[in-house]
């Protein structure tokens, strides 16, 4: 059975992965820009969906409220690591299409 199947791959848990790549190119700070967008984008969404299951015995109250934000926050990473959405890659294009003009020099603004 692979590691990777029985948890979170080594990398997710890291916190230097979460830091905006310094010094390389944009295209890879636009993928880092979309895949953390799409990491906020599901944590809300998959908040959401947990404030409607009942947890059990947890009870309610700030602790689950705090308990249920960082599961909501750990799935979301996964999901978004995985680009099973693919929600980071319309971001990112959308990111090239405004960046294309800066490129070519094109200056058509107002």
């Amino acid at each position: 059975m692979p590691t990777d199947a029985i948890g979170p791959s080594p990398g997710a848990l890291d916190p230097a992965l979460r830091v905006m790549p310094a010094g390389k190119d944009p295209a890879s700070k636009e993928a880092w820009a979309a895949q953390e967008f799409e990491a906020v984008f599901l944590t809300q969404a998959i908040d959401e969906m947990l404030k409607t299951v009942d947890i059990g015995a947890m009870g309610g109250g700030h602790a689950e409220e705090t308990w249920r934000s960082f599961l909501a926050k750990s799935i979301a990473d996964e999901i978004a690591q995985s680009g099973v959405t693919n929600i980071s890659g319309g971001v990112s294009s959308a990111i090239s299409a405004y960046r294309e003009p800066l490129i070519s020099g094109d200056d058509t603004g107002g």
